[in-house]
């Protein structure tokens, strides 16, 4: 990038431009990028690669509940299809990362706490709160091109497409979580002759998204 070009600058071209399926917009990435201690830096950064995963603070935009991705998967389809949706929501090595409210870090365990549904008893295994002091893996704003089956180790499941996005707080997490745990102790065990459906083919409406 020309030292003459503002930092900003690649987040103006056209969406199509300069972001692809991962679903990150110009918007989005600010707001990410606001959460740092130097957000032009961040934007710069990505800007020069677009497909490489950064590392952000959280407890000033965002907190991050981070869950198994079995069970974060079933709190994401909980939110979407009975509450109000959610805000971002990445995997990352295996696990799930919810974006949350700043708050929710120090709030949801107690929650969990008074409401007894903490420990793997009730059917919620253990969530890792992130707030204040910590930080987590954020993905590239860009999808890096296919190497044959491989997915990356972090990848955007709802991106982040505003620069104010809506952000669940502790009580709807809560909420999640206990819906997901009492669904999936209910299920009952279906067999099939014919192959699972692919569970990272669900869309989710973002309009819904408040």
């Amino acid at each position: 990038m020309s030292s003459r070009t503002p930092l900003s600058e690649p987040f103006r071209a056209p969406l199509s431009d300069r972001f692809d399926v991962s679903g990150v917009t110009a918007e989005g990435a600010a707001w990410l990028a606001s959460a740092g201690t130097h957000p032009r830096g961040t934007l710069a950064f990505w800007a020069e690669r677009p497909t490489a995963p950064v590392v952000l603070p959280c407890g000033t935009a965002f907190d991050v509940v981070n869950a198994p991705a079995i069970f974060g998967r079933r709190m994401l389809d909980r939110l979407w299809d009975e509450g109000p949706g959610s805000g971002p929501v990445a995997a990352h090595r295996g696990r799930m990362l919810l974006f949350t409210a700043p708050g929710t870090a120090r709030r949801l365990p107690a929650l969990l706490d008074w409401e007894e549904w903490g420990g793997r008893a009730h059917g919620i295994p253990p969530l890792l709160c992130h707030g204040p002091g910590d930080a987590v893996t954020v993905p590239a704003v860009r999808s890096a091109p296919a190497d044959g089956d491989t997915r990356p180790e972090s990848r955007w499941l709802v991106a982040p497409d505003t620069r104010h996005p809506w952000l669940p707080g502790p009580e709807i997490v809560l909420w999640a979580a206990v819906r997901a745990a009492r669904a999936a102790a209910s299920a009952a065990v279906r067999i099939s002759i014919f192959p699972p459906a692919d569970q990272d083919a669900k869309v989710y409406d973002v309009s819904r998204r408040r």
